[in-house]
């Protein structure tokens, strides 16, 4: 038996699911509850969650966490899913309760976002026993505040200096979980793998980006009729 070969088994209709960069697979992922994580697709749209073959969803957007929203998510997921709780303009013992029911609505971890003090993540991690993932923007975050506060995994999101950031954290933390952005190219990823991310994050298209493609692909159908 070849130990190298993996059998792939699909049908017709799911052979357009999205797929996350091939590149992801060289990193280590990080093993949740017993299942290991290598890609997080960040996405909050149904569609796109119940057709990819990403190992999990990032669960994160611009407003107010609502439970109501995460329910939505995660009744639709078949995959594991992240469920953003604040940080910003929402903090302190509201992140603690909207953490507590996400982990009673099936969430595997939470994630806060940059400006969540320390002390809300130190209240998120009491009042839940699932994963807490803080935010990391810049070299200059209170990193060591943050693990101290109870973070079990950082998320780098610094951009451009992403890589940098991550070297950074591995000089001081050699051993704390990493996940991170990994930029839109194949050699992006592996060079933030590289820098030592366990897991990596990918921004999928937009929903009408891909219905773009679709539609050319069916004018073009028509046409050669």
């Amino acid at each position: 038996m070849r130990y190298d070969y993996i059998p792939e088994v699909t049908g017709n209709l799911r052979k357009s699911d999205l797929k996350v960069p091939e590149a992801i697979r060289k990193c280590t992922g990080i093993r949740i509850f017993g299942k290991r994580i290598k890609s997080f697709i960040f996405t909050t749209d149904v569609a796109i969650i119940k057709n990819t073959n990403a190992d999990a969803v990032l669960a994160v957007y611009p407003f107010t966490p609502q439970p109501a929203i995460s329910q939505a998510i995660l009744s639709v997921s078949d995959i594991p899913v992240v469920c953003g709780v604040g940080g910003g303009l929402t903090y302190g013992m509201r992140s603690a309760n909207i953490a507590l029911h996400a982990e009673f609505q099936g969430a595997i971890g939470v994630i806060l976002n940059a400006p969540a003090p320390n002390e809300t993540i130190r209240s998120v991690k009491d009042h839940i026993d699932i994963p807490v993932i803080a935010t990391v923007i810049t070299a200059r975050s209170d990193i060591k505040g943050k693990i101290e506060a109870g973070a079990d995994i950082l998320n780098v999101s610094g951009g451009k200096a992403t890589v940098e950031i991550i070297k950074e954290i591995r000089a001081s933390y050699p051993d704390i979980p990493i996940i991170a952005t990994g930029g839109s190219t194949e050699e992006s990823i592996i060079e933030t793998i590289e820098a030592g991310a366990n897991s990596i994050i990918y921004t999928p298209p937009s929903i009408s980006t891909l219905f773009r493609g679709k539609m050319s692909d069916y004018r073009e159908g028509e046409l050669n009729e």
